[in-house]
């Protein structure tokens, strides 16, 4: 038995050296061997890959088992991290909203009786629709914009265009079911405002572009830049206080404004309609008999 094994042994060892020698010939042998193969029948080919896949499927799922419990798992703790993280961030929210809405109640209650005390008339009522903007007519020319809403939705000539940011511009023709907005940068746009802590009046005339420029100014005025501009309610055309932008330049008695509203994602204005009673604009649309 011992010799048996022995002669065994003696033919395997040279046998060993030669496969080690020339193991990279023999693999390169053995590849070129199944591309010739698989060129020669690729059905065959295609069916034994198939079914190998197929043998080895349940193993794959098998061994696939874990590294999936593992990657949930890294997942779910990643996920409760994050959950406290954002947890952390609305308890810190909820208390602000909370500390801004005792304020909120106690400067109401303050508005309240001084508007009592001063027998002070009340805000305009607000009517509004919000609309997407369909079409941008800008050009050279012309600044203005289409929304899909007209008559049909309450929507009438004059109102406010606004943005969550401000003032956008103003209703100047409506259809039945379209109206077009005259934007503030366009060369027809006028619109009184005031500026600054001051509250120095001007009109607001846009010419075309982006920024438009500042008219009327007094002389003395103290406008600088960074001053914020809002809607003056000057002639009837916007009540008082609507944000319209910020002064960028001041030079040489030419006094530019960078609108608040983002002109590059103007997808949505709300449309308000105000009910200013007894102003010019409403005095201007009566007629003479009725004056």
């Amino acid at each position: 038995m011992n010799k048996r094994t022995g002669k065994v042994v003696r033919l395997a060892t040279p046998l060993k050296a030669w496969t080690q020698r020339f193991a990279f010939l023999l693999l390169v042998g053995a590849a070129f061997g199944l591309m010739l193969l698989g060129k020669i029948d690729t059905v065959l080919i295609e069916r034994a890959r198939t079914q190998l896949a197929d043998a080895m499927a349940p193993l794959l799922d098998a061994a696939s088992e874990p590294v999936a419990t593992v990657n949930g798992t890294l997942e779910d703790m990643r996920d409760l991290a994050r959950m406290r993280e954002v947890n952390a961030m609305l308890r810190a929210e909820n208390q602000r909203l909370l500390d801004w809405r005792r304020s909120a109640i106690a400067l109401a209650a303050q508005n309240a009786a001084l508007r009592d005390l001063m027998k002070l008339a009340p805000d305009a009522e607000q009517r509004y629709v919000t609309a997407r903007v369909v079409a941008d007519q800008g050009n050279a020319f012309v600044r203005s914009v289409l929304v899909a809403v007209g008559k049909s939705a309450g929507v009438d000539k004059g109102q406010a265009a606004l943005t969550g940011s401000g003032l956008a511009g103003r209703v100047v023709e409506v259809g039945d079911k379209i109206s077009r907005i005259l934007l503030i940068t366009d060369i027809n746009s006028r619109i009184p405002v005031a500026v600054g802590a001051a509250g120095d009046k001007a009109i607001l005339a846009g010419d075309n572009s982006p920024k438009p420029s500042l008219m009327y100014l007094l002389p003395n005025s103290s406008v600088k830049v960074g001053d914020r501009v809002v809607t003056s309610g000057n002639g009837g055309l916007f009540p008082p206080g609507l944000p319209v932008g910020e002064v960028t330049e001041v030079a040489d008695g030419s006094v530019r404004v960078r609108p608040y509203v983002d002109w590059e994602h103007l997808d949505y204005l709300r449309l308000v309609g105000y009910d200013l009673p007894g102003l010019i604009a409403d005095f201007i649309g009566k007629p003479a008999t009725a004056r």
